[in-house]
């Protein structure tokens, strides 16, 4: 967060548009999306719309629109949100731009199954999953397989259970595997939760324990915030 603010206010000291649009879009945008600040999410956003409408950069417009549309998403206005990302999220594929393209098809997949939307989540979760081992764009393929995991537990299947839990296990190891200590935070949050409704408490205390317990810092994040009330659920279970 800090070094966002910082490439914030450097491409602002230069008055340069340009860089001040690539460190809103890449850096201050989704990271302050990510740790759950949504009134600095909404000023960033309306910065970003508003310097590259001043430059006529119609990918930056359209990436810009996604992040609004993230951010309504986050606030519970679903089908606002919904349309705004998928009408961006057109536009962007139009213009042939893929960068973080599979992470934005992830927010919608999340947008679709609040909304009810389940099958039309999958696909939109599978394309981002398959276009980030396609493009090995791997950066967020653990949150991506979360992502998954999450639909395949609001499905009525009988194996949806084990898929989910399988998904799951995926993210966690690919977010070890790439020393990626949030998205390890959220996928053990997840199957954390999925075992605290099997009755596994103890199992679901260990896991998001020996994740919570290596962070320093941030700790009023929305994520850490989320796995400290999971935590405190599971004081019973301590050994």
């Amino acid at each position: 967060m800090r070094t966002a603010q910082r490439t914030i206010e450097s491409a602002r000291a230069r008055d340069h548009t340009i860089s001040l649009c690539y460190a809103l879009s890449t850096a201050a945008c989704p990271v302050a999306l990510w740790v759950g600040d949504l009134a600095a999410a909404e000023c960033y956003v309306s910065m970003l719309l508003d310097h590259s409408a001043k430059l006529g950069m119609a990918v930056w417009q359209a990436g810009g629109r996604c992040l609004k549309g993230a951010l309504l998403l986050k606030r519970g206005r679903i089908n606002a949100g919904l349309q705004l990302l998928c009408s961006a999220l057109e536009e962007l594929r139009v213009t042939g731009s893929v960068p973080r393209y599979s992470t934005f098809l992830g927010v919608l997949a999340e947008g679709l199954a609040k909304a009810g939307q389940m099958a039309a989540g999958s696909v939109a979760v599978d394309e981002a999953i398959a276009r980030s081992e396609s493009n090995e764009e791997l950066w967020c393929i653990a949150e991506l397989l979360r992502i998954k995991g999450e639909l395949f537990l609001l499905g009525n299947g009988p194996d949806t259970a084990a898929a989910a839990e399988r998904h799951f296990r995926q993210a966690l190891d690919r977010a070890r595997g790439q020393g990626a200590l949030s998205w390890e935070l959220r996928a053990a949050t997840s199957l954390a939760r999925m075992w605290r409704d099997q009755g596994r408490g103890k199992e679901a205390r260990e896991l998001l324990a020996g994740v919570y317990d290596r962070f320093t810092e941030g700790f009023e994040t929305a994520d850490l915030k989320i796995a400290k009330s999971f935590l405190d659920q599971f004081d019973g279970y301590r050994t």
